[in-house]
């Protein structure tokens, strides 16, 4: 075996089973040997962590095949869409690296959709039914007893297309009608019992204004819409597997019979992205903006796309996320540990080091002369050596945090206590003399003195400490304040468990509320940082040494600096978890 084919065969093995069969397709020179996919969101709110998973596979496959994805939005429900959605999926999709080759809608397709629907009641595929919803849903059946028939079933061709166009005119009410497909009412997939594909909605559209009042379902748009725009594979998630053969059926009957099998959508079907200690349904998102149990669906606690940018994610994270996970046939539960380590490795390649306190306490070094100041230099990035340094000011008076000073300290305590040395980082070693405390008991002043020659290429540089903390000078400090963000729920599963609490009859908004982790948010407004941060700008990366990944806020100003906790620099929550 030569090594080459060692090398194809690694490759070979690597692919998942969407990578096999779009190449097994090519091989076979179906669909003319190319590749066209699409993501067809609906635009009816923000993009999720979910579907960042689908707009790397959609887009992701298309451009290692040399192929093109369109961006088709799914706007067939107009009491629910909002060009505000269009707008922020757009910024979404090409935030995290993607570009569409063309820029469609389902509403593009209504006339031709309506069309399509006239076709099939005269050739008696379809039929209007006067029932209401609750009716039609009774007579469908079970999975092992056959549904019943509408009355309406065999009602006139013609009397169906007068009906059809009123549905569409305006004098009919929404709910008296609707236009359903006439497939098997005893057929064993569900789906096929009769599907409704036309139901009246009066809600203006957001393109298309009041022309329609009769609207395509999503099973009847779909396919259609894909076998329009030439869609080679149309990539979706699990539940849609028993939607696959009314997918095939709809666009069989669109073409009347012809051959499709080397030109035709194919569909197939992927696990979706869950997550622990995550929600990402679009309606209980929706219903977290709307009873504000969030600042907004960029709220750095929100599992939306725009929410983990807010929060400091990087496009580069998510897809190495994506990437790592994976795409199989079977759902699953996803660590977010997963997703926290992706952040972590790759803020440790880009983020800038500096120092930042966020629980102050002042330290005196009480032999330093008193409006002495020294700069000592300070790495931006030891992982990436032309990220170059920056100055940080030394003075007799500086900030550390609170944590960093015990009175009675235990042995294994390696910070600041009576009678023991630290190294301030990238300064001096230093030995700690006492404290200063108010009636309360709460610590107000630590003092220490600093120990000459200490610094980095002095005489006695090396001499051993076992501690190391970070600090900045006081007077040289800047202001800011800090957000901690947290996970937003604190049950591991949140989905099942609103549903649990759901059939016990609590009212989803209160159940929401009760699984709100109360700890996911911490706002410590008198924290400093150092003056070089004086003038970052939004989404920049910091490390805050010893403390966690920040950035830079979309609403700090230089007046009021704001940073966002990303992620600890390590996982608490497996401890955590562990403990439990």
């Amino acid at each position: 075996m030569t090594e080459n084919t060692v090398t194809e065969n690694s490759e070979k093995k690597s692919l998942n089973f969407i990578e096999e069969m779009v190449e097994k397709d090519l091989a076979e020179g179906k669909n003319g040997g190319r590749v066209q996919t699409r993501f067809p969101p609906e635009p009816n709110g923000y993009l999720h962590i979910g579907h960042a998973k689908a707009i790397c596979m959609d887009f992701g496959m298309a451009e290692k095949h040399g192929g093109i994805c369109n961006l088709r939005f799914d706007d067939t429900n107009p009491t629910k869409e909002d060009t505000e959605y269009v707008d922020a999926i757009k910024e979404d999709i090409e935030w995290l690296g993607f570009h569409w080759a063309n820029e469609f809608y389902a509403s593009d397709y209504f006339q031709q959709l309506w069309d399509f629907a006239v076709d099939l009641i005269k050739e008696g595929k379809a039929y209007v039914d006067e029932q209401d919803q609750e009716t039609i849903l009774s007579q469908k059946g079970t999975p092992t007893q056959p549904g019943i028939n509408s009355p309406y079933r065999d009602r006139p061709v013609q009397e169906s297309l007068d009906l059809f166009y009123k549905m569409n005119s305006g004098e009919l009410e929404e709910g008296s009608m609707v236009l359903r497909a006439k497939i098997d009412m005893a057929h064993n997939n569900m789906l096929f019992r009769d599907p409704i594909i036309y139901r009246i909605v009066k809600t203006p559209h957001h393109r298309t204004g009041t022309k329609w009042k009769a609207y395509p379902m999503y099973d009847f748009a779909h396919g259609q819409s894909d076998f329009f725009e030439g869609v080679t594979h149309s990539l979706c998630t699990l539940e849609f597997v028993p939607h696959r053969p009314l997918y095939d059926l709809f666009i069989d009957w669109l073409k009347k019979g012809q051959d499709l099998d080397d030109n035709r959508p194919r569909q197939t079907e992927f696990n979706k992205l869950n997550l622990n200690y995550t929600l990402l349904s679009k309606r209980n998102l929706l219903a977290l903006v709307q009873n504000g149990m969030v600042s907004g669906w960029d709220d750095p606690r929100m599992p939306t796309i725009c929410g983990y940018r807010r929060r400091g994610y990087t496009p580069e994270s998510i897809r190495m996320f994506v990437d790592r996970i994976g795409y199989t046939k079977f759902d699953a539960l996803n660590d977010m540990a997963l997703m926290e380590s992706a952040i972590r490795e790759d803020l440790n390649r880009r983020a800038t080091r500096v120092s930042a306190v966020i629980n102050p306490v002042k330290l005196i070094v009480t032999n330093y002369p008193e409006g002495k100041t020294e700069e000592f230099e300070a790495i931006n990035n030891p992982e990436d050596p032309e990220a170059g340094s920056h100055k940080i000011t030394f003075s007799r008076e500086l900030w550390i945090e609170r944590e960093d000073f015990m009175e009675d300290a235990p042995a294994k305590y390696f910070r600041l206590s009576q009678g023991r040395e630290v190294r301030l980082k990238s300064a001096y070693i230093v030995l700690c003399t006492g404290c200063k405390k108010a009636a309360d008991g709460t610590i107000e002043e630590v003092y220490c003195e600093y120990i000459p020659n200490t610094k980095t290429g002095e005489s006695d540089c090396n001499r051993k400490v076992k501690g190391t903390i970070h600090w900045v000078s006081a007077a040289h400090a800047v202001k800011a304040e800090v957000r901690l963000y947290d996970r937003l729920w604190k049950v591991e599963n949140p989905r099942d468990e609103l549903a649990r609490l759901r059939e016990e009859g609590m009212d989803p908004v209160d159940a929401l509320k009760q699984m709100k982790n109360p700890d996911s948010l911490e706002i410590r407004e008198n924290c400093y940082v150092e003056k070089f941060l004086a003038d970052t700008k939004p989404m920049d990366h910091f490390q805050f040494q010893r403390i966690g990944y920040f950035c830079t806020d979309k609403d700090s100003t230089p007046e009021h600096l704001i940073f966002n906790r990303t992620v600890s620099l390590k996982d608490t929550w497996s401890k955590v978890k562990d403990k439990a």
